[in-house]
């Protein structure tokens, strides 16, 4: 079966011109014109990844995302916008955006950052559920049920953090690869992003998350992940 795309650009020479290099590569296309539609497509055709201008006609792209988001659509995003900004990237991120591409962009770039946001989503996808003191994830729905019985969906970019770490359990994980694996070949993430992302993993798995138990920092390398808490060192006796 074809990924699907769902393209929300309301410039239609542009989206007719993104919409044909997408089925070029292979992909099941739809465009909405404005955020009402996007709204309206996202939800009956379930896509696979949603490519999202920012600046739209009756709802901007921002707008749609939060909505979608809070509804539980856990869909990828890719934000086009001439806001280029790095606090229009920052924004788009934070209403559950996983990239933000500036316009005028390349096409060969815009082409691989499809193709890598759907490879993780398939990765995620593919992945096993895991349980840790108490806390249950699935990788495939992208949720996790807390050990208090909360249940919580998580991001694309906070489930593959999750998983690498949990993959790599016991190891020490360097920020660059960190970078590498979940952002691939986009400049705009720093080291900084990545600590963002991990607080929010302490703020929803450790019973103190100023003092954590499974998601430790190893300062000035990266961070390692323990699934059972690290016993108390016990003091020298003389």
């Amino acid at each position: 079966m074809k990924p699907k795309v769902l393209l929300v650009e309301d410039e239609p020479t542009l989206a007719q011109a993104l919409a044909d290099n997408l089925e070029g590569e292979g992909y099941a296309m739809q465009i909405a014109p404005d955020g009402q539609a996007a709204l309206e497509r996202w939800a009956a055709w379930n896509p696979d990844l949603v490519v999202l201008d920012v600046m739209l006609p009756k709802l901007d792209g921002l707008e749609v995302c939060r909505q979608m988001r809070a509804a539980g659509y856990s869909t990828p995003v890719l934000f086009l916008s001439a806001k280029g900004q790095p606090e229009d990237r920052v924004e788009g991120l934070r209403v559950g955006g996983d990239d933000y591409l500036g316009k005028p962009f390349h096409l060969p770039e815009f082409l691989l950052r499809v193709k890598n946001l759907l490879r993780r989503r398939e990765e995620t996808r593919a992945a096993p559920t895991y349980t840790f003191a108490g806390h249950q994830i699935d990788f495939r729905a992208w949720t996790v049920r807390l050990r208090d019985g909360r249940k919580e969906l998580l991001g694309e970019r906070e489930m593959a953090i999750l998983r690498l770490l949990i993959e790599r359990a016991g190891e020490v994980v360097s920020r660059d690869e960190i970078l590498d694996r979940v952002w691939g070949q986009e400049v705009f993430p720093s080291s900084r992003t990545i600590d963002n992302f991990v607080v929010r993993l302490r703020r929803l798995f450790e019973p103190d998350p100023q003092n954590p138990q499974h998601f430790h920092t190893v300062w000035g390398v990266g961070y390692r992940f323990t699934p059972e808490p690290e016993p108390p060192t016990e003091p020298a006796h003389r």
